[in-house]
């Protein structure tokens, strides 16, 4: 019997693809995308926590760390779950197109190909221009408050694209984290498709 043919990373799922073969091959594709994001937060996180800690106030600090991981999670929460699972019905005006046409797809596309490593999380160039404004302008306050607050939002931000990593790709037994073959791979179709 043969020896099957190595996988390249950029394959698509086909009958002559095991689905584990796929799943696994995608998992790598994403954990890539996700060690720069990972390490460049993080150490910036570190980074700044240190300096935070050595001075005189690092109760505000870690007080304030937590308030961006708070804010972060909402924000996350409020964007996913109103704009991005909105589903904006095509019409006139600049933003009402704006949101049908760049955002439904962008996320929609995830949701199709649940398993696809490309659109599983992001990637260190998502909110990086972002990062790039909000940083500077945070340290025009004082270390232990406005950048320790993008700190925990940034951190904030890289264990949830691991979160939702494993969501995808874990075989854990804890309910959390259970197989997401389990779940529908088909979005629901829009009110006006119906």
């Amino acid at each position: 019997m043969s020896e099957p043919a190595l996988i390249s990373e950029h394959v698509q799922r086909t009958s002559e693809v095991a689905f584990a073969v796929y799943k696994r091959q995608q998992a790598t594709m994403a954990r890539r995308r996700l060690y720069p994001l990972s390490a460049f937060y993080t150490l910036y996180t570190i980074l700044v926590l240190s300096i935070a800690f050595s001075t005189k106030h690092p109760w505000i600090a870690v007080a304030l760390f937590s308030a961006g991981c708070v804010t972060w999670t909402l924000v996350e929460y409020l964007f996913h779950r109103y704009v991005l699972h909105g589903r904006f019905p095509p019409g006139k005006g600049l933003i009402r197109k704006f949101l049908h046409e760049r955002l439904d797809p962008l996320h929609w596309d995830h949701h199709a190909r649940p398993f696809d490593g490309s659109h599983i999380s992001g990637g260190l160039k998502d909110i990086l221009p972002l990062f790039f404004v909000a940083a500077p302008v945070s340290f025009l306050f004082p270390v232990y408050t406005a950048p320790v607050v993008l700190a925990g939002a940034v951190q904030s931000y890289a264990c949830e694209e691991w979160l939702h990593y494993a969501l995808h790709f874990s075989n854990s037994r804890f309910p959390l984290f259970s197989p997401a073959e389990k779940i529908s791979s088909v979005p629901p179709q829009p009110a006006w498709d119906r």
